[in-house]
């Protein structure tokens, strides 16, 4: 029975990594109060000493750590080094679309800024666990394999490859692409590609991972014009076909 209502009481693990104290245990104890494990970290020297032994559920990382600026992007590069799928999300004071931009560049699924509530920060949290949790228990009915033109999705390894390249995509993005390419030619709106990527941002977000998508492509392939966008409504996978 004891063994039993310990798996019963599993907690997630939440590695937190900031290096102001007072925040810190502001937010330890209040994602603790939610129900989370969380391991605090003030450094990224610390915080990689962990992970090496092993990963969190999900990592909440501030971008500048102590005298480093962009620690938190170094970290960040090293845990999606470590996890094509373990949710990364930026949690920073810094608001400016080139530290959005870069944090998601770097890997990361989300970027938030302190100024949010806790509110606003538990639903982003739970929205990344969700898709987390996806990933493990994809449905066997779900075709595996999808071909579009020069564009093929292996939906069991997370694969992309453009014309037999591969493209390094994250894991939001590769859903996103996902969610439009499995019906080409018909428009999806932000609120739908947040539903189909199971997770809960802001249009800026949203627009930063579809840029950051299509330079990918591009860099392979110069005319590479497949993600359109419908001004006001929001973006389609155009096919050859249509």
């Amino acid at each position: 029975m004891k063994n039993w209502k310990n798996q019963m009481t599993t907690k997630r693990t939440i590695a937190l990594v900031e290096d102001d104290p007072a925040i810190r245990e502001n937010y330890a104890l209040a994602l603790q109060s939610q129900g989370y494990k969380v391991q605090p970290y003030s450094n990224r020297a610390d915080a990689e000493a962990a992970f090496r032994s092993g990963l969190p559920d999900l990592a909440i990382i501030d971008i500048g750590l102590n005298e480093e600026m962009e620690g938190g992007f170094i970290l960040c590069q090293m845990l999606r080094q470590m996890s094509a799928t373990l949710p990364i999300l930026f949690f920073t004071a810094r608001d400016n679309d080139v530290d959005t931009i870069s944090g998601l560049r770097m890997g990361a699924d989300d970027y938030l800024t302190k100024d949010i509530s806790m509110q606003h920060l538990f639903a982003r949290l739970s929205a990344l666990l969700r898709r987390s949790d996806s990933l493990q228990s994809k449905s066997p009915s779900s075709p595996t394999l999808i071909e579009v033109d020069l564009l093929s999705i292996d939906v069991d390894r997370m694969t992309v490859e453009w014309n037999n390249i591969p493209v390094d995509l994250t894991v939001t993005e590769f859903w996103m692409l996902h969610a439009l390419v499995k019906r080409p030619g018909h428009v999806r709106s932000r609120q739908q590609l947040m539903d189909d990527s199971k997770m809960v941002v802001d249009d800026a977000t949203i627009t930063s991972h579809i840029k950051r998508m299509r330079k990918k492509f591009l860099k392979l392939d110069a005319n590479f014009t497949a993600i359109d966008t419908v001004y006001g409504i929001g973006y389609r996978w155009i096919s050859e076909a249509n």
